[in-house]
């Protein structure tokens, strides 16, 4: 395919990645002579008028979004049968490549990349625009350091039109939210939910689950009881933890309701290293690791009992405990 010209425009120049979906090429647009990348949907998808149908009114709905941390596309057309689309070419790898060269990265260089990520969901969640496969893989990052979010569009038309082509959507079953491993409905919050699974393979080399099969995997979602990331990582700070497992929680009203509040607590947790959080909800686990760093535990005290304490309430409440005699710089 190394020589096609899409559209008299596109000269396809090099296959530089592919999946269940598509293949990604990239190409030289000759008319504003610079580089792009293009992907062509394999044929099984463009071969379905429905799921063309969604994936251009989504590829399109994508193509409005302007923010530095959200791949641009530029353009969606047909040729001889192949559905494609252009897109700004990011050199750099991807997330998941990075995970596996440095096996876990730093809590801080992992705030930094997830607060980015979360700041691309909160610019297209308010313009109603769900990702459905938030995953390393679709983060890419560029040679400053800084991370773009790609597949916009294809991969809520990919969710909303079926999950039965194999090795595309069950292929990212190890970020899905439970709501998405149980073919439910899916909104910000499983963005959310992919976004904190991400975190915690940043921060311990690997995803939450793992199994035989993606069928295997989905259901370790549906049941959760994912180990603490600490366990695998003690040198995670508390706070930091309590953020990927509240975005974790199985019931999407435990988790956070915006982006904009998640991002609200990694700036908290960047500015101070050493913060609690008491999100007042011990049924998700989430303050299992603030009992412990606090030694609320050795007391006999529980999150719920302080909680009670103080009479309840929903509104998180965000507490710094003493300093501890390492202190742990914040992020640029």
């Amino acid at each position: 395919m190394i020589q096609r010209v899409l559209a008299r425009r596109y000269e396809l120049q090099e296959l530089i990645g592919g999946g269940g979906m598509a293949d990604v090429y990239k190409a030289h647009d000759k008319l504003l002579d610079r580089a792009v990348a293009v992907k062509i949907l394999h044929q099984q998808y463009a071969n379905d008028a429905e799921f063309v149908e969604k994936f251009r009114r989504e590829a399109t709905g994508a193509a409005k979004l302007a923010h530095p941390n959200i791949v641009n596309i530029y353009d969606v057309g047909e040729e001889a049968g192949s559905q494609y689309i252009v897109m700004e070419y990011v050199s750099g790898p991807t997330l998941k490549e990075v995970i596996q060269q440095q096996g876990r990265l730093e809590p801080f260089e992992a705030v930094r990349i997830a607060r980015e990520i979360a700041s691309a969901l909160e610019s297209a969640h308010r313009n109603n625009l769900v990702h459905c496969d938030i995953k390393p893989h679709n983060i890419l990052v560029m040679p400053d350091g800084h991370v773009k979010v790609t597949d916009f569009g294809i991969a809520r038309a990919v969710s909303a039109s079926t999950m039965t082509y194999s090795g595309s959507v069950m292929g990212s079953v190890h970020y899905f939210s439970p709501e998405q491993a149980k073919g439910g409905y899916t909104d910000n919050r499983s963005d959310l939910y992919s976004l904190s699974v991400v975190m915690y393979e940043m921060m311990t080399g690997r995803p939450p689950y793992d199994g035989e099969s993606p069928v295997a995997v989905a259901i370790q979602h549906i049941n959760g009881g994912a180990a603490m990331p600490s366990t695998l990582n003690p040198n995670i700070p508390t706070g930091l933890e309590q953020i990927i497992m509240r975005g974790m929680a199985l019931d999407v009203k435990d988790r956070y309701a915006s982006a904009t509040e998640m991002l609200r607590d990694m700036d908290e947790f960047r500015k101070d290293p050493t913060i609690l959080f008491d999100y007042n909800n011990p049924s998700t686990g989430m303050d299992d690791a603030a009992i412990i760093a606090s030694g609320a535990a050795a007391a006999g005290a529980t999150i719920a009992e302080k909680t009670a304490a103080k009479g309840g309430g929903e509104t998180p409440v965000r507490k710094t405990p003493p300093k501890t005699a390492t202190t742990q710089r914040t992020a640029d």
